[in-house]
């Protein structure tokens, strides 16, 4: 298949990336480091891309900024910034994107346990996760051509946490949390949140 992957500079897309490699054509797309640059802030960087990208079998979005502060703290700024990347960016990808995937194909999107588990100083971020979910299941219903579109929610990232000088026992490597969004691409559901599962050694 050939796949636009999205964010694929991060932490979960270059894992995303690694694990589509043996079996698929990705064409990285990030706001810098790769061939395709996309802001997915702006929502005419994305038609730019999708206008130049050809036809292609999935999209997957691994990207979008959403602030962590808390409630008190949270400016209009705040949450303009987690609206206008994290959710109305992968919303647009949607939107712009249809249009580019061939008969069958797929888009699948991020939101993160916050959407379900929420934390103290993860208001905006619980907020626009929650509304990808919704929309994807929304958005799933009117897809054409078969189209499916699904989300992936990671936990916490080991990676991440490790970088944040964070205790890593709680989270999941990102090679791990890779395997679920090839099962959004290769599987055949569609309008699920699929919840990155922690599994413990022994």
């Amino acid at each position: 298949m050939r796949i636009l992957l999205v964010g694929a500079t991060g932490t979960i897309g270059k894992a995303i990336a690694s694990a589509l490699a043996p079996r698929h054509e990705v064409l990285a797309a990030a706001r810098s480091g790769t061939a395709n640059v996309l802001n997915i802030d702006k929502p005419e960087s994305i038609r730019t891309l999708m206008a130049g990208i050809g036809r292609v079998d999935a999209i997957v979005c691994a990207a979008g900024q959403a602030v962590f502060r808390p409630l008190p703290d949270l400016t209009d700024e705040d949450f303009a910034l987690s609206l206008h990347s994290k959710m109305m960016g992968q919303v647009n990808l949607i939107r712009f994107g249809l249009a580019a995937v061939v008969d069958g194909g797929s888009i699948t999107l991020t939101s993160g346990t916050l959407a379900q588990n929420p934390i103290p100083g993860g208001a905006a971020i619980s907020l626009v996760n929650a509304g990808l979910e919704g929309f994807a299941r929304a958005a799933a219903l009117e897809a054409p051509r078969q189209i499916r579109v699904n989300v992936v929610s990671p936990g916490w990232v080991t990676e991440t946490l490790l970088a944040n000088r964070m205790d890593p026992a709680a989270g999941t490597p990102a090679a791990a949390v890779a395997q679920f969004y090839l099962q959004a691409i290769e599987g055949r559901m569609t309008g699920q949140t699929i919840v990155v599962r922690r599994t413990i050694a022994g």
